[in-house]
C-alpha cells in the first residue's frame, strides 16, 4: 500500500461555504501552521466569495504528524491527493509550502492554477542559515543540539517581523516544532533542490497556470536567471507586493487574498 493511502493525518482548517462551487487548498510553509493563512482567510475578498477554504498543515510542521517519507516528491504526492478528495480547483501555497505545489503540478498531481507565495527555485536563493544549519546538523554528536538550538531561537528571531496584533499566536505555532522532525525534512528538502538544480524548468514544463508571488523585501532570493525564465514562460505570471517579506500573506492578506480570488473566480 502507497504513502498516499496510508497517510491519513492531515491537520486541516476549512472555511467558507460547505456548498461552494470552488475550493482552494492552501499549504503554509515550513515551521509554520493554518494559523498564517488565518488573515488571508478573512481578508474581505475571500470572506465573503463563494469559495471554499481547505487550509492544511504540511505534515510533520507546528507539532502535526509526520509522513515516513519527508521527499517532497512523497509530500507533492500526498498534498494531490488530499486536493482530489477535498475537490480543490486551485492550490496556494507557501515557501515550502509553494515548492509542494510546484512539485504537484510538476509530478502530475494536481493540473489546476497555482499560486506560489515566496518558493524557492534553487538552493543558492534559500536562506544561508538554512544551508549552514543543514551541514552542522550532519555532524555526529553536535547535529541534535545545533538543530534543538535553531528550533529555539526560530519563534523569538521572527517575532520582530509578524503583526504586534497577530505576534503571539503565531509565535506559539513556531513553538509546537520539533527539532529532529525539521532536520531530517530540511535535508530532504535540499536534496530534492540539488537534484533539479533550479526548478524554474519544472515550473515551465508543467504546463499548468501559476502566479509567483513575492514581497519586494523578501528574504528568499530570485537570480536574473531564474527570473527571465519565469517572465519567458507563457503560463507564469510574476506578482510583487509593495510592503512585504517572506511572509507575504501575513503581511499583506488582503492583497494575496484578492489575488487569489481573482485566480479562482476568474
Amino acid at each position: 500500500m502507497s504513502s498516499v493511502e496510508e497517510f491519513h493525518a492531515w491537520d486541516v482548517h476549512e472555511s467558507g461555504p460547505a456548498d461552494a462551487a470552488k475550493s482552494v487548498l492552501l499549504l503554509p510553509g515550513g515551521l509554520c501552521s493554518t494559523a498564517f493563512y488565518d488573515d488571508l482567510t478573512a481578508a474581505p475578498a475571500l470572506a465573503s466569495a463563494p469559495v471554499r477554504l481547505v487550509a492544511a498543515t504540511v505534515p510533520g510542521y507546528a507539532g502535526t504528524p509526520a509522513p515516513l517519507d519527508l521527499g517532497l516528491e512523497n509530500y507533492a504526492a500526498l498534498a494531490g491527493a488530499l486536493a482530489a478528495k477535498k475537490g480543490c480547483d486551485v492550490v496556494v501555497g507557501h515557501s515550502i509550502g509553494a515548492n509542494i505545489a510546484l512539485e504537484m503540478a510538476a509530478g502530475g498531481h494536481f493540473t489546476g492554477p497555482l499560486v506560489l507565495l515566496s518558493p524557492t527555485f534553487s538552493r543558492p536563493d534559500e536562506a544561508k542559515f538554512l544551508a549552514i544549519a543543514d551541514r552542522l546538523g550532519r555532524l555526529p554528536g553536535i547535529g541534535a543540539l545545533i538543530w534543538s538550538a535553531l528550533v529555539w531561537t526560530a519563534p523569538r528571531a521572527m517575532a520582530s517581523s509578524l503583526p504586534p496584533a497577530r505576534r503571539e499566536a503565531l509565535v506559539a505555532e513556531l513553538k509546537k516544532n520539533d527539532a529532529a522532525f525539521c532536520r531530517r525534512a530540511t535535508r530532504q528538502y535540499y536534496a530534492y533542490l540539488d537534484r533539479h538544480g533550479s526548478l524554474v524548468p519544472r515550473l515551465r514544463e508543467s504546463g499548468v497556470p501559476a502566479w509567483v508571488v513575492r514581497g519586494d523585501r523578501d528574504e528568499i532570493g530570485l537570480t536574473d536567471a531564474e527570473r527571465a525564465g519565469l517572465e519567458a514562460a507563457p503560463d507564469v505570471t510574476l506578482v510583487e507586493v509593495p510592503d512585504a517579506g517572506h511572509l507575504v500573506m501575513v503581511d499583506q492578506p488582503a492583497r494575496v487574498a484578492e489575488l487569489v480570488a481573482q485566480v479562482t473566480l476568474g
